[in-house]
């Protein structure tokens, strides 16, 4: 799901997705996600291309510019959870700690899930494979505990079937 940052050309996927999402208010949001998918994190210097392509587009009056500070772009990177303004591991793991999907096996899960991988909440591990991440909810509490592998949703884990889980990810 995440790309390897240090390929990729910031600046170029910045203004590509300011180009393709607009300079307006309610494209803030897309512009980060293209930004955050693209690129696998924001970094600040992603934030500082945005704001001043976002103020300073070509064609537009003075008037017409959008004035946005590096806050507030700042604010929304780090206030999402599917955003992120650190650089994550290829594979993002997301994991329920909700009340439903805890009292269905959630923390004997999480143990699990810990000691496979040998991360905790907020970690990458040393090959850059996986960034372990808990969420308070995703919308699925039917059939927890569940968790998240980049864009898979997982339902009913069980500690014995994350090695399997896993592995499909390199």
């Amino acid at each position: 799901m995440f790309n390897i940052a240090e390929e990729k050309d910031l600046a170029g996927i910045v203004e590509a997705a300011v180009t393709k999402h607009g300079a307006q208010a309610d494209a803030f949001i897309p512009i980060l996600l293209e930004i955050n998918h693209e690129y696998g994190y924001i970094p600040g210097q992603a934030i500082r291309l945005a704001r001043k392509l976002l103020h300073d587009l070509p064609g537009k009056s003075p008037e017409e510019h959008l004035l946005v500070s590096e806050g507030q772009l700042y604010g929304l990177a780090s206030f999402y959870h599917m955003l992120h303004t650190e650089k994550t591991g290829r594979h993002l793991i997301q994991f329920c700690e909700s009340a439903p999907c805890h009292v269905q096996g959630g923390r004997e899960l999480w143990k699990s899930i810990q000691q496979n991988l040998g991360l905790k909440a907020g970690e990458t591990d040393a090959a850059g494979r996986f960034t372990l991440v808990t969420v308070s909810c995703l919308g699925v509490c039917g059939v927890g505990p569940v968790m998240l592998v980049d864009d898979d949703m997982y339902g009913n884990v069980t500690p014995e079937q994350l090695a399997n889980i896993f592995a499909k990810y390199e």
